[in-house]
């Protein structure tokens, strides 16, 4: 059973469905377990909506009125918004099922539903939500350290990620050798490292991952 993180907000689990029955359905099951829920009644409603910054799942129906459930989801991956998504569908489309996995979706799921299924899919979900927010919260706090760095800071660390030795970033920029060290003390002392693979893996951490967190 998913148990939050004491750390991090309370989750919320973001249910789309333009069947309120279904919306009914699904509020009841949540709020059996305690798990915070909001639904809406289209894929607009959930943008005009401004969301909490908390870890988050979206469980969300395929077929609906305006914007169906697949163009939400390209809309979320266009704007970077990762959460876990949880289609819901009364058609069986088998090609719309791979579609929607292949853009990233946590599971594919045939209405009527198993409700414990639905369960199970949801409290996974949110656990692979809060390990995303806990690292992305990791990595903008990395983010806020490499720029405090000067100019001159960050272009002797990005020197250093591309694998050149104090010397030869010395001759590159026409410095001394003495220089580069006292600038390397200094960002070790800026980002809180002890190691040149730490600087370099809170780089390639923060270049690889330029995504709002989830929520």
């Amino acid at each position: 059973m998913y148990v939050a993180n004491s750390e991090v907000l309370e989750p919320i689990v973001y249910i789309i469905d333009d069947d309120q029955d279904i919306c009914n359905s699904l509020t009841w099951l949540l709020e059996s377990v305690q798990l915070e829920n909001k639904t809406f009644n289209s894929a607009t409603e959930f943008l005009n909506y401004q969301r909490p910054h908390t870890p988050a799942c979206l469980i969300l129906d395929i077929r609906m009125r305006g914007m169906s459930g697949l163009q939400l989801q390209q809309q979320l991956n266009q704007q970077k918004i990762r959460m876990p998504i949880i289609f819901m569908t009364g058609h069986g489309d088998i090609p719309m099922s791979v579609n929607a996995m292949k853009a990233g979706a946590f599971d594919f799921l045939e209405k009527p539903f198993n409700p414990q299924h639905m369960l199970n899919q949801i409290q996974a979900s949110l656990q692979l939500a809060e390990q995303s927010f806990i690292e992305e919260e990791k990595r903008q706090q990395q983010m806020v350290k490499l720029n405090s760095l000067s100019p001159r800071e960050t272009e002797i660390i990005n020197l250093m990620v591309d694998g050149l030795s104090s010397k030869h970033i010395a001759q590159m920029l026409n410095i001394s050798h003495k220089t580069v060290e006292i600038h390397r003390t200094h960002i070790r002392q800026k980002l809180g490292t002890e190691s040149i693979a730490q600087i370099i893996n809170m780089v390639l951490l923060c270049r690889e991952k330029s995504i709002p967190a989830m929520g």
